[in-house]
């Protein structure tokens, strides 16, 4: 394989180009195979053809101006459309696409605090869970607005008297889960929604992991209200990137009315260009991303997606009940829609019985298996998707038998693997 230093003096056939490109992807993780828990979505073959013709087709045009391309501007309005009645809105409910969870909450923050510089809160603060999305506290940094993290409870959900308590005069907005990425639990919700509203502050609800609810709330498996059909929330973020199957990146904010959404935008004159204008964080935008997500939900459709979060609650219950037969392991929390956190149970002196990343290391090298690896306390996450439905069986025999050998061995694990890397 050649490596390259600086840009070659002379240019490569296109075929051979993308012969370097499939060559460089042997390393990379199979995902297509159904061994990743992390990080890519899968809904088979014809999904994925779909969701990279779609992609490619609009991948050069430019969403920074959607007068010049009125195809994005009517798959925008179509998208948003379709998912604010998912979302528990109505017609009143407006949104934006974005090119990720990260962009929407970043986006939301923004919006947050630009409320509340019109009320006269220079030194805004956000009050959320400990287990609301690292996003949040990216945003924090970015826009100078201030995250008070409260301590869940033991159950993994927020702690609405905790957060009730960390609410000041300062506070433009708290933050909820649906779930959390973590453990995959629902925050109370409706309770949050009440806490909100005592203060007349802004209620964000993330839902990026959360795109399974519409569909297992219509297969009686979610009960518990969710979404904006809570009072008090005023705004959401859903990635269709992950459990919308939709090709990267792709995500929505969406706000109960244009009245809230409005403060996150963007506008400018102040420079020789002209008016310049942005609803979110980005400028130029790939239409791909865009036209990937809207052809996706015209291929599935509602019964496509009930079948896909059917499969993937199948898969996450079968795994479930896996892991709780597996002497010495543990799950976190109660797992209520597809996300499944577990580690090693303890001793008698609170210790771990064995260290549960080096059973995430065996993983890797027997079978392939890709995990997230969480902490505290110590545990390896699970992102189950309809790919996993014919998988089950094969990573619970590799599961138990790495198990037993880092037991029997007390083998180290990697602790060096994080979520995200900085290269």
């Amino acid at each position: 394989m050649t490596n390259y230093r600086n840009i070659p003096e002379q240019g490569t056939d296109p075929e051979a180009v993308l012969a370097q490109l499939e060559e460089r992807r042997q390393g990379d993780l199979k995902w297509r195979e159904g061994r990743a828990f992390s990080l890519v979505y899968n809904a088979g073959p014809a999904a994925l053809d779909l969701a990279k013709e779609s992609y490619a087709r609009f991948s050069t045009e430019n969403m920074l101006n959607l007068d010049a391309f009125p195809s994005l501007r009517r798959m925008q309005t179509e998208l948003m459309s379709m998912v604010a009645p998912l979302l528990g809105g109505d017609d009143t409910t407006v949104g934006v696409f974005t090119a990720g969870g990260t962009e929407s909450i970043l986006t939301a923050v923004h919006g947050a605090k630009n409320w509340g510089l019109i009320r006269g809160i220079t030194e805004p603060r956000m009050v959320l869970p400990t287990t609301a999305h690292a996003a949040f506290s990216k945003a924090a940094a970015y826009f100078g607005v201030e995250s008070i993290r409260v301590p869940v409870g033991s159950d993994y959900c927020a702690d609405v008297d905790a957060m009730a308590a960390a609410v000041d005069h300062r506070t433009v907005m708290i933050v909820g889960s649906t779930p959390s990425y973590p453990q995959g639990v629902m925050d109370p919700i409706e309770a949050m929604g009440a806490l909100a509203q005592s203060h007349g502050i802004l209620f964000h609800v993330d839902a990026c992991m959360g795109f399974t609810l519409p569909w297992l709330e219509q297969l009686g498996h979610i009960t518990q209200p969710w979404n904006f059909s809570v009072a008090g929330v005023t705004s959401m973020s859903c990635d269709l990137h992950k459990y919308g199957y939709a090709a990267k990146g792709a995500s929505v904010l969406m706000h109960r009315d244009k009245a809230v959404r409005k403060h996150q935008f963007f506008l400018t004159d102040d420079w020789l260009g002209g008016l310049y204008g942005s609803p979110a964080i980005l400028g130029t935008r790939s239409g791909g991303g865009l036209a990937g997500a809207w052809a996706m939900f015209i291929h599935l459709g509602a019964e496509g997606y009930r079948r896909l979060a059917a499969d993937a609650f199948d898969a996450l219950c079968r795994i479930e009940a896996g892991v709780r037969a597996i002497s010495g392991l543990e799950v976190r929390g109660l797992p209520q829609t597809t996300l499944l956190a577990f580690g090693a149970a303890t001793d008698a002196t609170d210790a771990p019985m064995f260290d549960v990343f080096a059973v995430a290391d065996r993983l890797f090298e027997v079978g392939g298996w890709f995990v997230d690896r969480q902490r505290p306390p110590d545990s390896l996450h699970l992102s189950v998707n309809a790919i996993h439905k014919g998988f089950v069986d094969e990573f619970l025999v590799d599961l138990r038998s790495c198990v037993a050998e880092v037991a029997g061995r007390q083998l180290e694990g990697d602790h060096t693997r994080a979520y995200a890397t900085l290269e």
